[in-house]
């Protein structure tokens, strides 16, 4: 089975630091192919740090039942490894330098729909082997009006 469609992809995510709580969301046009039982999903994401020059990263985000990975190639690089109950390390890649994350996973749930799929990761996070914070993203992937 090979599908290739139109989507429109929506991450958030909500930093819980201590007295700090800014929701972050990504909405970007994307390219949804599915092979072999994973879902592959194709997006662009802009970024723009203030002073410096802002920049694209083209991201992809592979979904299978065990495990999401997310891809950042451009702007930002990094490979990050989402699987329940695991620790997975991690370079982050930015124009300001490079950070060592760690992700623990603590659970993972994909609800996939007739329009489209949601889902929830719930990790903590930390830079360097200090731990930052718990943070949870959501994911939505939805069919494009054609």
């Amino acid at each position: 089975l090979y599908m290739n469609k139109k989507v429109l992809v929506s991450i958030s995510g909500l930093q819980t630091e201590i007295g700090d709580d800014e929701a972050i969301e990504i909405v970007s046009p994307g390219e949804y192919h599915q092979r072999d039982g994973k879902h592959y999903i194709l997006y662009e994401e802009m970024h723009e740090d203030g002073e410096a020059e802002s920049g694209v990263s083209k991201n992809l985000l592979k979904i299978s039942p065990d495990y999401i990975e997310l891809t950042k190639k451009g702007y930002a690089n990094v490979n990050m490894v989402f699987e329940k109950d695991k620790k997975t390390m991690t370079y982050y890649q930015t124009p300001f330098g490079n950070l060592l994350i760690g992700l623990y996973t603590t659970n993972i749930s994909i609800i996939e729909q007739k329009e489209g799929m949601i889902a929830t990761i719930d990790y903590s996070l930390d830079i360097n082997y200090d731990y930052v914070t718990d943070c949870n993203i959501k994911i939505k992937v939805m069919d494009r009006a054609q």
